[in-house]
């Protein structure tokens, strides 16, 4: 008893300390959950405004925040909260990459694919590559510190990595859809691009460099790109097959619901636990899910699931924006460059300059190498779209940040003058380019292309997911294209010279529909394969395997 009576006195004593720190952790978490309904209404308010959008808005509320908290503290701390890059990898950035591939338009995505790859993937090597050899030349003449051959081409890998969620809210995919695919489907596989190359960077040993370590570079790549691909494939047709077989939805949504979000996430865990790309994995994932999970659900669950994975992903979005700005302004990180502010701002201004040179390398080349390839006019990307393209990738943001803390920081802190300064030229890129660059966009898109919101919104395909544009019929069989042409003899008919010139009758397109009927679609579901409960009160009807 004297034992017991001792314990809980010592456990007592202790508790006052400890309600003081969750009550500072609460404090700090109603001030983050109140600033976050603050962007959500003022983005409600501004969204009509041609120079702002809800990202731009949320760093502008961080930032005025972090002001705010600077002057109550004297200057001791701008954040409620320290910023995490496994915060950022772990727990922000899934949901947005998963939604993305779940509301993907699957077909334009994939029209596009060999684009989007050498956008992608070979883009950001050559940005990557430009950015590196400038700061090798620029830096050694600034005393910023002692820098490598490994921080050279970290720093090449860091602010090669465009932002995702920037460029997602920059352009609309039912306004411009072959815009929005190319630019999306380039920030996807761009992140996971940086992420694989920053991370093989700091696990290489570049004290010996030859061409054997340039081809297990390139190798171990294309291994992780592959089987990231594969396992988030894998994961959404094990998600898909489970629920068609058990059909959750006959005893309760709830389940089928919750195994999806699960499923989900999963496949990002696994990726990183066998040190994989998770941000291909859950991307693929979300594709997959949506062509055959989606459909295997009742009607009440695909409503939830759509909502629930679109409002998470806005969530997560404007989470980062607004710590982001509220994190530029951490005093420490400041005052260690406090006494050279020339510095500083060079440095930020060589970076920025060498984004622009790095996209610009890659851009214009690489869409001339795609258009000689596209016989078809309207498949080709001209100047304006190149422009577009070239801009809107130019913003940086959330992963060059998480990438630059686990370069140049410990624990959120630095203590050396070199990396401060480039945490802080970092966070002045991040928000120059987001702030600046991303409100110049709307208006550059106003400009380049006014009449493109008229020309393809105009069609939509039976489901609401990709938009159609006037050569999709060419895409399909003879029946269709009549069926969606009707008595329009404008249109080139694929029987007729010209229609058969501009575009095979036969595609991958439509070998994929063959194979995906034939063997896919009846394993795993998917649209004309939903399991049938009589009674069910969201499927009342059979559905009619004919027209699948």
């Amino acid at each position: 008893m004297t034992m017991m009576a001792s314990f809980l006195d010592s456990f007592v004593s202790k508790m006052p300390s400890l309600s003081t720190s969750d009550h500072a952790s609460v404090v700090s978490l109603n001030l983050f959950v109140a600033l976050l309904c603050a962007c959500i209404v003022l983005g409600h308010l501004l969204e009509e405004n041609r120079w702002m959008n809800e990202s731009i808005t949320a760093l502008l509320i961080g930032l005025g925040t972090g002001v705010v908290i600077l002057l109550i503290s004297n200057g001791k701390s701008s954040r409620l909260l320290v910023f995490s890059e496994d915060l950022f990898f772990i727990y922000l950035l899934p949901p947005i990459i998963f939604n993305a591939g779940f509301q993907v338009k699957k077909k334009q995505f994939f029209r596009n694919f060999v684009t989007i790859m050498l956008f992608g993937a070979i883009g950001t090597v050559i940005s990557c590559t430009v950015i590196t050899l400038g700061v090798t030349q620029f830096f050694k003449k600034l005393d910023i510190g002692t820098f490598d051959l490994g921080d050279y081409l970290a720093i090449g890998a860091i602010f090669a990595a465009t932002d995702s969620v920037c460029t997602l809210q920059v352009l609309n995919q039912d306004e411009t859809p072959l815009l929005y695919s190319l630019v999306f489907g380039e920030g996807v596989v761009n992140d996971a691009t940086s992420v694989v190359v920053f991370n093989a960077i700091q696990s290489f040993d570049l004290t010996h460099l030859n061409h054997e370590a340039a081809f297990q570079l390139l190798g171990n790549f294309m291994y992780l790109f592959l089987l990231s691909t594969l396992l988030g494939v894998a994961t959404g047709l094990i998600s898909a097959y489970v629920i068609k077989k058990l059909y959750f939805g006959r005893h309760s949504t709830d389940r089928e619901v919750a195994l999806m979000m699960l499923m989900a996430y999963l496949s990002y865990m696994l990726a990183e636990l066998f040190d994989l790309s998770g941000i291909l994995t859950v991307f693929f994932c979300g594709i997959v899910m949506s062509h055959y999970t989606w459909h295997n659900v009742t009607e009440s669950s695909r409503i939830t699931t759509k909502h629930t994975f679109a409002t998470l992903s806005f969530l997560a979005e404007t989470f980062i924006f607004l710590y982001v700005g509220m994190d530029a302004l951490d005093i420490d990180k400041w005052r260690s460059v406090s006494d050279s502010p020339g510095t500083s701002v060079a440095v930020s201004s060589i970076l920025i300059g060498l984004v622009m040179l790095g996209r610009a390398a890659f851009v214009f080349p690489l869409s001339f190498l795609s258009n000689l390839v596209k016989k078809n006019e309207s498949e080709k990307i001209n100047f304006k779209m190149q422009v577009v393209i070239w801009w809107s990738g130019l913003m940086r943001g959330a992963v060059s940040m998480a990438l630059a803390y686990n370069k140049f920081t410990r624990a959120g802190h630095t203590d050396l003058r070199g990396n401060a300064i480039m945490i802080t030229s970092t966070i002045t890129v991040c928000l120059f380019s987001t702030v600046v660059f991303g409100m110049l966009t709307k208006p550059l898109i106003r400009y380049l292309l006014p009449h493109q919101k008229a020309t393809t919104s105009m069609l939509s395909d039976d489901n609401n997911n990709t938009p159609k544009a006037i050569t999709i019929p060419l895409l399909v069989d003879q029946d269709s294209f009549i069926e969606f042409t009707g008595n329009n003899h404008n249109v080139p008919r694929p029987d007729s010279i010209r229609g058969f010139l501009t575009r095979p009758t036969r595609t991958v397109h439509y070998y994929w529909r063959k194979f995906d009927d034939s063997f896919m679609r009846p394993v795993f579901g998917g649209r004309g394969f939903v399991p049938f409960v009589p009674g069910s009160p969201t499927e009342r009807d059979p559905p009619d395997l004919s027209r699948a």
